[in-house]
């Protein structure tokens, strides 16, 4: 089964998207850990790159390529990033939105990050914009649609244990013989 774990910064995707590949002993795939490797490859921060992907499309494409990679070659996945939903295009068995209030997000990301609320909201507002531009320009993606996801749960109303409860019950009844209806996307990686 290939799993996909999307949503908008500071929702909690890596840590759940983890537990939950461990708790279905599958791969557990960062987009944001590419992201910010090449960032740190680069000597920028992810705000830094983000603005450079702006002008330098070659950026998101390449790290999208990687995640359509990943899904036409490998199973017992659970990809995360905020396009994994897009990127897995037909590959994706269970597309799940994680999603939470902007004052949660921006208090998980001072926290982790350790810098003040108003430093985070400011840079998770920019990136937040940067990147809905930029996807909607690439590859024409409506970042607030959610019409593809199987499953959306917000973070802010339970704990990591209970979320990764409710995803691995829903994996674990995943029927991949009742997908009548199911959106299958494609993305156009040369648009």
């Amino acid at each position: 089964m290939f799993v996909t774990v999307s949503g908008p910064a500071g929702v909690g995707k890596s840590t759940t998207a983890a537990a939950l590949a461990d708790r279905l002993s599958y791969e557990h795939i960062s987009g944001g850990d590419i992201f910010r490797t090449v960032a740190d490859e680069r000597g920028l921060t992810a705000l830094e790159l983000n603005r450079r992907a702006e002008e330098d499309d070659a950026i998101d494409r390449a790290l999208d390529r990687r995640q359509l990679t990943i899904a036409e070659e490998r199973d017992d996945v659970v990809l995360e990033s905020r396009l994994a939903g897009w990127m897995a295009g037909e590959y994706a068995d269970l597309r799940i939105w994680l999603d939470a209030p902007l004052s949660v997000r921006v208090a998980r990301i001072a926290d982790r990050e350790e810098k003040s609320i108003d430093v985070a909201r400011e840079e998770t507002e920019a990136r937040a914009a940067s990147e809905a531009q930029r996807y909607q320009e690439y590859y024409d993606i409506d970042i607030a649609d959610r019409s593809i996801y199987d499953l959306s749960l917000s973070t802010a109303r339970w704990g990591p244990d209970a979320i990764v409860d409710v995803l691995a019950k829903a994996c674990t009844a995943y029927d991949p013989e009742a997908d009548e209806g199911q959106v299958n996307v494609a993305v156009d990686f040369e648009r």
